[in-house]
């Protein structure tokens, strides 16, 4: 089924339940608060649908220090050149006006589990009687030899979509003809499964029209990583000798930069780059360590809501959760906030509650009008979300397909953007 922007929300509106229940009041304090930290994918798309479906009866905080906020997906063809820096940049002020939700510009720094409070970095704290947690990621100290947060101006991860994705695309501009583009990428777990390898893809479109003798090359500590044979395929049929992907029995696991030089190294030997991206392993955004509801890199949640399996009044979405098969998405974290919202309601105001299920689809971007996918279905188990079945793109498809594949990606970004932000 092809996606657009009314398809996905009448889909995702079949999540919601109706008011059924007389409200419970928490904590006897008249209605109930729920404070939601971090304004993306799956921040943003909880506060709405908690705000839209209870109709004014909770108080929804939505705390997000940005107030231009830019999704990481999509991002990859900013660096291509197929779309502009705009276009990947959304507001609060619907989800305030609209809404009711109260949002605040400010950076959470502490959570008081026992008094139920979040701390803002301006001051003050946030009282809640339910707690959602949606910080995105965070990166691992010490992950990539040489590198840490105070290069990320030499050196850009670009894994944190704004003025990071604005700078390396600047970098790679900059390079000098037949220059050297390098990627450090990251182990597993991490944030978009296919989306170091779609940049890698989308560096090589904006080289091939502008510094078409430039060379890329990738040190990677995995063996094989999402839509390997697609992307591989696509770089033979479109970019032929520009791409050198190095895995772990290379090298690919022994690197170290330094971005002073503008080196890497790989498995010893030394190469001078010109403009290098590097993306560490990553770990839960910190709120959710201050909460102290993580195992030390990511926080483990209950399949059925989401909900923290350290304090059962905090939840955890998208990136930062661990919760089973699913991977770290945009697409996730929607399809999460949907089930967790539904709960929170539920357990403040005594809606119906639905049982939970999951879905996620990757899409990626080779070259013009040439799209993939990867996706699967998913259920709630006592254990973990557990994947039911899956599907994606095959080598060998014809062009009219993939520009399909490209034009449904185009129609699900439109969708879930106006899922999130209204």
């Amino acid at each position: 089924m092809k996606l657009n922007r009314r398809h996905f929300i009448a889909t995702a509106t079949a999540a919601s339940a109706s008011l059924s229940a007389p409200m419970v009041k928490a904590g006897g304090h008249g209605k109930p608060r729920v404070v939601v930290v971090g304004g993306g994918a799956g921040g943003a798309t909880a506060a709405r649908y908690i705000a839209k479906d209870s109709k004014g009866e909770i108080d929804v905080t939505l705390i997000e220090p940005t107030r231009t906020y830019y999704t990481c997906f999509f991002s990859n063809l900013y660096l291509g050149g197929f779309r502009d820096i705009g276009s990947i940049a959304h507001s609060y002020g619907t989800l305030a006006v609209e809404y009711g939700i109260n949002v605040v510009h400010d950076w959470a720094t502490g959570v008081d589990r026992d008094a139920k409070t979040v701390a803002l970095a301006g001051g003050g704290a946030v009282p809640y009687d339910k707690l959602i947690l949606s910080p995105g990621i965070d990166f691992v100290d010490g992950a990539v030899e040489g590198w840490d947060l105070s290069a990320q101006n030499a050196m850009p991860h670009a894994y944190k979509a704004g003025s990071q994705t604005e700078l390396l695309k600047a970098q790679i501009m900059a390079m000098p003809a037949g220059g050297t583009f390098a990627m450090v990428a990251p182990p597993n777990p991490f944030r978009c499964p296919p989306g170091p390898y779609e940049r890698v893809s989308m560096v090589a479109h904006l080289l091939k029209a502008n510094n078409p003798t430039a060379k890329i090359i990738v040190a990677d500590p995995k063996p094989k990583f999402s839509k390997m044979a697609l992307f591989q395929e696509g770089w033979a049929d479109n970019y032929e000798g520009m791409v050198d992907w190095i895995g772990p029995d290379f090298g690919g696991s022994d690197v170290s930069v330094n971005p002073a030089a503008m080196t890497v190294t790989i498995d010893g030997e030394e190469t001078k780059v010109d403009a290098c991206n590097v993306i560490p392993a990553m770990k839960a955004g910190r709120i959710a360590e201050l909460a102290g509801v993580t195992d030390g890199n990511w926080a483990p949640v209950n399949a059925a809501d989401m909900s923290s399996k350290a304090d059962g009044d905090i939840y955890v979405l998208g990136d930062a959760s661990q919760q089973g098969d699913m991977p770290k998405s945009g697409f996730s974290a929607n399809s999460q906030a949907k089930v967790c919202a539904n709960a929170v309601r539920g357990a403040l105001t005594g809606s119906k509650v639905f049982p939970a299920k999951f879905s996620n689809t990757c899409w990626s971007l080779i070259d013009t009008e040439n799209g993939v996918k990867v996706g699967a279905t998913y259920e709630a188990t006592a254990e973990k979300i557990a994947k039911v079945d899956g599907f994606i793109s095959q080598t060998g498809e014809d062009a009219a397909l993939r520009k399909a594949t490209y034009e449904e990606s185009v129609g699900w970004y439109a969708g879930i953007t106006s899922d999130m932000f209204g």
